[in-house]
């Protein structure tokens, strides 16, 4: 049997790119969680509750991916087209005065109710509810909103089922099933349930087709194409500003054509296939290996709560 020997250099290279990779993967997650406190370390046998979905789940395996990171400005690029729910956002969130603060709170919550305790999560349900008891007001068309509207809430949780689905349906590190497609919806419904949103769908075709129901309700207005617009280049540091725009590109090619269109987003023919999905698959690969430099729990990190303060 072969004996691999290093020597003081190598051994002082592979030291030094460990060292480095731990550094990077520290400062992602410090950029996008902020100080919130790890909620499970994957890397660890589960013990104790395991939440509301647990490790054999689907929403597990997918929200674990990467590619949440494009996921989530999917999601947050799709749910401006509601206007009653675009409002509240313009009217209550922070995002423009303190975006990495929105952001870590957004991380934590979806952290929490996919990988925390059953009460870690329900107690995080009740805290984001409470903040939507004061997010209400008048829309632009005269509307009145209110957060907690059943239909608004499950707009939202619709907008992150479908973007985190199709997301990594493109962009995941496995193959999904057809089946387990439907089981991941199916389980994602618990959480509107839970926030008291009108019945949410179980499958794939019955996701599909509440957004071809929903569709006549949905339009880009300026408060929209203002949020879209910030979106795209948002105040990040230097260093994320690159990666950024290759997750920022693949959110684009993966929202619906008519979306786009109305958001102004324009996508040249081609260019999504060509040249945004392989600089993603790349830049998810090497985001995979830096953060497996530093054993944190693997949230979805980008992803929004339902209008969350």
């Amino acid at each position: 049997m072969a004996v691999t020997i290093l020597t003081p250099a190598t051994q002082l290279a592979t030291g030094a790119v460990a060292v480095g990779r731990r550094r990077l993967a520290t400062s992602v997650r410090q950029l996008v969680a902020g100080d919130a406190p790890m909620i499970r370390d994957l890397s660890k046998p589960v013990t104790g509750d395991p939440g509301l979905f647990g490790p054999d789940s689907v929403t597990w395996r997918i929200h674990a991916d990467a590619c949440m990171f494009v996921a989530g400005v999917r999601a947050l690029l799709l749910q401006t087209m509601h206007p009653l729910a675009m409002a509240g956002v313009a009217d209550h969130s922070g995002y423009r005065e303190d975006p990495l603060g929105r952001l870590s709170r957004t991380a934590h919550y979806v952290g929490v109710v996919s990988y925390g305790t059953t009460d870690q999560a329900t107690d995080v349900i009740s805290m984001v509810k409470h903040v939507h008891e004061h997010v209400v007001g008048t829309a632009p068309n005269g509307r009145h909103y209110e957060a907690n509207d059943p239909h608004l809430l499950l707009w939202v949780h619709h907008a992150l089922t479908d973007s985190f689905l199709r997301t990594y349906q493109r962009y995941g590190a496995e193959p999904l099933t057809e089946a387990d497609a439907d089981r991941y919806v199916a389980e994602q419904a618990v959480l509107a349930d839970l926030f008291g949103a009108e019945s949410a769908t179980t499958s794939v075709a019955e996701l599909e087709a509440w957004f071809r129901a929903e569709a006549p309700q949905l339009w880009a207005g300026p408060q929209a194409r203002t949020a879209a617009r910030w979106l795209l280049a948002p105040p990040l540091p230097l260093a994320a500003r690159p990666p950024y725009v290759i997750v920022v590109a693949a959110a684009i090619g993966l929202l619906p054509p008519w979306v786009r269109g109305q958001l102004r987003l324009p996508l040249a023919y081609g260019i999504d296939p060509l040249l945004v999905r392989p600089a993603t698959r790349s830049a998810l690969s090497a985001l995979s290996w830096i953060m497996g430099g530093y054993p944190v729990e693997r949230a979805s990190t980008f992803a929004e709560a339902p209008d969350a303060a």
